[in-house]
């Protein structure tokens, strides 16, 4: 049975959907806000994920992008009173596969999630799983990423810069962090702040990677020049070295020489 999410502040939505698809035969589960959903996602894992945009506190969008960090490849609708060709647009950045208004027919929503679940069900049954190739195909699938940098503003920035290219993403703000996320996900690309907190700079996080068996392609990021730390972290493998501040449009070109150098080629559109 497929698990349908709805997000919505609005309760009287919440309980109209969790009637109407529940008599579809799907199971339900709702959140009232942001926060809960990402919980709630989290846990679930549900096939279907259906968000409004206008909510107190982490708003539709801010959800949607979570959602993404956690699974690229997530369906998602919107369902929103508001109808606006920036909303749209924003939708679109964050490939969300329906953008329904709410006005819209009971008929047409009860139609569209249909749909949109028949198409996830095809995906999965040609053989399309996370990290690896479409056997009929030989498409693959995203690449995975790992950012680690300890300023939080400049790791959203990036994320979603990644995420909005077509990558997988993951986020650590230290290098524990990262080494748990390396553990339970190993990335295809590391790019890594040189200085972090917490007594493990980007040399030691590195260093701690590679004795896991990382082979993967890896950017060190740093806004200060360091000779000595800058030499090491090439002695162990780094691809490239980019000095913060830096140019969004330069480091995607990195990315994708590093990828390719790796044998990961470039992200699934």
């Amino acid at each position: 049975m497929a698990i349908i999410l709805v997000v919505d502040d609005d309760r009287l939505i919440c309980d109209l959907l969790q009637v109407a698809l529940g008599k579809e035969g799907y199971e339900v589960v709702t959140a009232s806000n942001g926060y809960e959903a990402l919980e709630l996602f989290i846990e679930r894992r549900p096939s279907l994920t259906i968000v409004d945009i206008c909510m107190p506190g982490l708003d539709g969008i801010e959800v949607i992008k979570q959602i993404r960090l956690q699974d690229s490849r997530a369906a998602v609708m919107v369902l929103t009173g508001l109808d606006s060709d920036t909303l749209k647009s924003q939708a679109r950045m964050w490939n969300v596969t329906e953008f329904l208004s709410k006005s819209a027919p009971l008929s047409q929503l009860l139609g569209t999630v249909d749909r949109t679940l028949q198409q996830s069900e095809n995906a999965a049954a040609a053989g399309r799983r996370p990290g690896t190739a479409d056997w009929r195909t030989g498409r693959q699938e995203p690449a995975s990423i790992m950012v680690v940098d300890d300023d939080r503003v400049l790791r959203e920035l990036l994320a979603d810069f990644l995420i909005t290219r077509g990558y997988q993403v993951l986020a650590a703000q230290d290098g524990q962090a990262a080494l748990s996320m390396f553990d339970e996900k190993p990335p295809q690309l590391v790019i890594l702040d040189i200085h972090l907190p917490g007594g493990m700079n980007g040399v030691k996080v590195l260093r701690e990677l590679r004795a896991r068996g990382y082979a993967g392609a890896v950017i060190a990021l740093s806004g200060v020049y360091e000779d000595s730390l800058l030499k090491e972290m090439l002695s162990l493998g780094a691809v490239e070295l980019i000095a913060k501040p830096f140019d969004l449009a330069q480091l995607g070109l990195a990315i994708q020489v590093a990828l390719v150098l790796s044998g990961c080629g470039a992200p699934s559109r």
